[in-house]
């Protein structure tokens, strides 16, 4: 994991050879594919990509509202869809998907993990980002935090 970053270009520049280049090609794809209205900051350690909280502050811990995140963990890279994750047909959209790819899917509760970029299939990391305009992101979380 890499040290503490201020920023996104800090974040990169302080990743391993080894993995500097797999998390650029990623944060590429999420850049281009992601709708307006998001900031792309450093949040909780990881690049990620937030509801600006002058546009939606009312978060349950007061932080942005993030709809992915990207990491470089100590085994493995992480890409973190927090939008899927917030959805179930989302989740069964993405996992249809993936099987359609021919590669394996390594998926935590709200992460895609891989080891290269060959592990992932950024065609469908992409459409998944582009799934989740602002509006979108903040009414699914406002459903899960009234849903019983």
């Amino acid at each position: 994991m890499p040290a503490a970053a201020d920023s996104p270009d800090a974040y990169i520049a302080s990743l391993p050879d080894d993995r500097r280049a797999a998390i650029e090609a990623v944060r590429d794809v999420v850049r281009t594919s992601l709708p307006d209205g998001y900031d792309e900051v450093v949040q909780y350690g990881m690049l990620s990509w937030v509801v600006p909280l002058d546009r939606y502050a009312a978060t349950h811990n007061g932080q942005p509202l993030a709809t992915a995140s990207l990491a470089s963990q100590k085994r493995h890279m992480a890409l973190y869809l927090t939008g899927v994750y917030s959805d179930e047909a989302s989740q069964a959209w993405l996992r249809d998907r993936w099987a359609t790819t021919g590669k394996r899917l390594d998926m935590g509760k709200s992460c895609l993990r891989f080891r290269t970029l060959d592990d992932l299939d950024l065609p469908t990391v992409g459409e998944a980002i582009s799934r989740f305009p602002v509006d979108t992101l903040i009414s699914t979380y406002e459903r899960s935090r009234t849903t019983p």
